[in-house]
């Protein structure tokens, strides 16, 4: 049932089962794909050629495709991948009709939220091309799913409300004869009044505990008499039967009514292990099995290893010999099915990236224009969007908040997608940026649904692999609704490789001045830089934000580098500088600082480095503190303090290392050797933020870092930034301070500041209330 390729459409997507791992590994081990060495580095990934325990693209990026064992995640990416693959069709990018997505998943799994949230979009989507199998044997971790119940009827409930197919597959064949039998109808009355629990319970005993207790009237103790006690014991439940197993799959495949269709199959866990383990709470934890139990399953399932194999210091690894009839089976449906999966198969394409000069408009002057770094980036996805060769790459991605990043504009121009069109008037028709949905849209309008929306971003930015089409997804979202409410699927895009990009919209925790604690962040930056191959920035002006972004292009689509970006953009306007015209100044930005404004020669001199909006406050502190005090300023724009905190920890490894060799400097010290005084850092986020470069400060040199730890209010701007402590007179105040331990200025000028300004030394702070 599962395609690799064929007829010029790539294969099926089947995200497996995570915990079903071992068995795939052991199939492929079967097939030849996988050595005996591999198996025997399986969880031994540091230094060998190992096998990772779970599904892992980033680990075994030809082998699996999809991470699956964060429970739940699976079942939604499945659901936003195949409606992903609907999106590539209808707007005639690659031709994906006739391709599956498959989902494996657990009936304790699919407790997770995550797992059922988006069940309804699927059906409403029309997605026919989508199949969950949900394995239901009834048990989680640590005991039944749903003991006093019956988990199927559950979720065949659920799932047919939805609008789905349902299929349920409980009995095996061996209870045929037994159901014939039943003219009365009492085994099934009986079947039904069984609960979950004690169907696992039969299943931990053997046949005469199942005899009395199952079976326990006299009418259906006639049902089995015939049978013995084992014979018993080995009536199967409907998943643990090919021939059942296959009837279901072949009528899920094909299905032609438009919907998306789930198979409920009731299994055994711990399927074979007998006393070792099967269908007892505490099989999660049976790490491997005794002696007597391996021959038991050796005997149970034939495989033809001996008893003193068994016994041996290693079990022998098993697979059929070329030229047999199950070796020529195995290999010629999987060569008439189109090849192997697993199989991960990137198409790296490289792409016609514009040259930096396409974004000529965001590299000069703004004059006295006056925008945010939201509106700069629209105009540059405008730019990309009519690129002849580019531009019907490029998935715009938004929850339900274009209007707030003003990107409404594009409605009209590129079209929201939609698989059924659009079968209404809107109420704005007649407007010129009227709401237009299509079946050829672009925008991937997700509604309020951040889950959502970053599926559909990781099924884009994986495309190159899944689909072998390249696409350029850019989400942009309300950062505060990022990486802190989707945390686990962004890392799950790491594992995958994913290349693309995401706005952090409204960013800052005193930018986003009206809408109080639940939206202002001020840590986005904190937890993207924990995901390794995401890049991250915060720039000031509409030219780093274009050289960030062409870097990106270039890095993710000329380069084929696995990593993806995360860069926040703001709703304050103000006006643009043009590109600094010294040369490398690009390498700088992307490097993470370069200086932006010199300040005149004193011994009285400060170092000022900022990002984002707050680097207006920079500036203007730079002024005050030569009008009011006579100091003079270096300003330095970091548009990322994580890129700078990772070339420290990148320069001390290999400093440490390598103890004989020249030993190197980090970017920031280098970039402030020579610039003496004090150094202050001021950004709308946590203070650990800019923090993490401290060890790269030139020795000798004091370090102060202000920002918004605490959490977020309503109020003005000006009142915020007094707040946090993170405005231009606070940024004064760190600078004379530093200046004061120095001896440079007296202590009394720095109180002098305190007063002048207004500033409440007194008052908690701002990580206290």
């Amino acid at each position: 049932f599962w395609k690799a390729k064929g007829d010029g459409v790539e294969g099926d997507l089947v995200f497996m089962q995570g915990h079903s791992a071992p068995g795939i590994y052991a199939r492929a081990y079967v097939e030849g794909r996988l050595s005996d060495a591999q198996l025997d580095n399986l969880r031994q990934e540091a230094f060998t050629d190992g096998l990772s325990s779970y599904p892992h693209p980033h680990l075994m990026p030809d082998f699996w495709q999809f991470p699956t064992v964060s429970m739940g995640l699976g079942p939604l990416m499945a659901i936003y991948q195949a409606r992903f693959l609907k999106y590539l069709d209808s707007r005639g990018l690659t031709k994906t009709a006739g391709r599956k997505v498959w989902c494996f998943c657990g009936d304790g799994e699919m407790t997770e939220p995550e797992s059922q949230g988006a069940i309804a979009l699927a059906a409403r989507e029309k997605l026919d091309n989508l199949i969950f199998v949900i394995n239901c044997n009834l048990q989680r971790l640590d005991g039944p799913v749903n003991g006093n119940g019956k988990i199927m009827q559950e979720y065949e409930g659920i799932f047919r409300g939805a609008g789905w197919n349902a299929i349920k597959v409980i009995w095996g064949g061996s209870w045929d004869a037994i159901l014939a039998k039943d003219t009365t109808g009492a085994l099934k009355a009986r079947m039904e009044e069984i609960v979950d629990g004690d169907y696992q319970n039969f299943h931990s005993k053997d046949g005469a505990y199942i005899r009395e207790h199952m079976f326990n009237t006299p009418e259906l103790k006639a049902l089995v008499a015939d049978l013995t006690d084992e014979q018993i014991y080995n009536l199967e439940f409907g998943g643990h039967d090919p021939v059942k197993v296959y009837n279901a799959y072949y009528e899920a495949v094909n299905h032609a009514n438009g919907k998306p269709t789930v198979i409920l199959t009731k299994t055994v866990k711990g399927y074979g292990m007998g006393a070792a383990g099967e269908a007892q709470n505490t099989v999660h934890q049976a790490k491997k099995m005794d002696v007597p139990s391996l021959k038991q399953f050796r005997t149970r399932h034939n495989i033809p290893v001996t008893d003193a194999q068994i016994e041996g210091d290693h079990l022998p690894y098993v697979r059929f010999a070329e030229g047999t009839p199950e070796y020529n089976y195995l290999h010629g449906q999987r060569k008439a099915l189109g090849g192997y999966l697993p199989s991960r198969n990137p198409n790296n394409e490289t792409l016609p990236i514009p040259e930096l000069s396409a974004f000529q408009t965001q590299l000069e002057s703004s004059g006295d224009r006056e925008f945010s770094t939201t509106m700069a980036f629209v105009r540059i996805l405008n730019t990309l969007i009519k690129d002849k060769e580019l531009g019907k790459r490029i998935v715009p991605i938004v929850p339900d908040e274009s209007r707030t990043f003003g990107m409404e504009g594009m409605f009209r121009q590129i079209g929201i997608w939609n698989t059924q069109g659009q079968h209404y008037v809107p109420q704005d028709k007649e407007q010129l940026m009227f709401y237009k949905e299509s079946t050829d849209g672009q925008i991937l309008q997700e509604g309020i649904n951040e889950p959502g929306a970053i599926s559909s971003w990781i099924a884009s930015a994986t495309s190159y692999a899944n689909s072998r089409y390249t696409t350029i997804p850019f989400y942009i979202y309300y950062s505060m609704f990022g990486f802190q409410r989707i945390g686990d699927l962004a890392w799950a895009a790491g594992d995958m490789n994913a290349r693309g990009f995401l706005l952090g919209g409204t960013s800052g925790r005193t930018t986003l001045n009206g809408e109080g604690l639940q939206h202002q962040d001020g840590h986005s930056h904190i937890q993207a830089d924990l995901i390794p191959n995401c890049h991250t920035y915060d720039p000031t002006f509409q030219y780093e934000l274009a050289v960030i972004l062409h870097d990106g292009l270039r890095r993710m689509y000329v380069e084929h580098e696995n990593v993806f970006y995360y860069v926040t953009v703001m709703n304050q306007n103000y006006a643009h500088p043009a590109m600094p015209a010294r040369k490398g100044i690009e390498q700088e930005i992307l490097n993470g600082m370069y200086l932006l404004q010199e300040g005149g020669k004193s011994d009285k001199k400060v170092q000022l480095l900022g990002s984002g909006v707050i680097l207006q406050e920079v500036l203007a502190a730079a002024q005050l503190l030569k009008d009011d005090f006579g100091v003079e300023a270096n300003v330095w724009s970091c548009p990322s303090f994580n890129q700078m905190h990772r070339d420290i920890m990148e320069v001390e490894r290999f400093n440490r290392l390598n103890p004989t060799k020249e030993q190197k400097v980090p970017f920031v010290t280098r970039q402030l050797q020579g610039h003496t005084g004090p150094v202050v850092a001021s950004t709308d986020y946590v203070r650990a933020f800019a923090e993490r470069i401290r060890p790269g400060i030139p020795a000798g040199q004091s370090f102060t870092v202000l920002g918004t730890d605490g959490f977020g209010r309503s109020d003005s701007r000006a009142n915020l930034r007094k707040f946090f402590e993170v405005d231009r007179y606070n940024v004064v105040v760190a600078a004379l301070s530093g200046l004061a331990k120095e001896g440079k200025v007296d202590a009394k000028v720095v109180q002098q500041a305190i007063e002048k300004y207004g500033i409440d030394a007194n008052r908690q702070a701002s990580w206290n209330l």
